[in-house]
């Protein structure tokens, strides 16, 4: 069954670090890679994006310079590394994979079909 799973969630306090992980078998040399985030409340919004077969990632403003998304094709894992956290970075954070087929690769809510079940991000000020 083709799934992906996310790890590494967890609670932090501002200013502190963590690194997710998203891992799945439909993650190879041309894939786009995506992560994505819901706080409470509001709609879930596009975090980073990469494609595996190279090229430079997609990030949203709120992140830029703070996180860094990477991979690992052998593992069949991507990564999403979080430096300096806020308050408002907190949210449950998904991962979704698709192929190379359908254009840029942009953490674009609608270009993604197989998502994963999320992992809870706390950032406490």
């Amino acid at each position: 069954q083709v799934q992906l799973v996310e790890s590494g969630g967890g609670s932090v306090q501002a200013g502190g670090s963590l690194r997710l992980s998203c891992a799945g078998r439909i993650i190879g040399s041309r894939s786009c890679v995506a992560w994505f985030r819901q706080a409470p409340g509001k709609e879930r919004e596009g975090v980073a994006a990469v494609y595996t077969g190279g090229g430079n990632p997609d990030y949203a403003d709120s992140v830029k310079g703070r996180f860094t998304i990477s991979q690992d094709v052998a593992k069949s894992t991507v990564y999403l590394q979080m430096n300096s956290l806020k308050a408002e970075d907190t949210a449950i954070y998904y991962c979704a994979a698709r192929g190379a087929y359908g254009g840029a690769c942009r953490a674009r809510m609608a270009d993604f079909g197989l998502w994963g079940q999320g992992t809870q991000v706390t950032v406490s000020s």
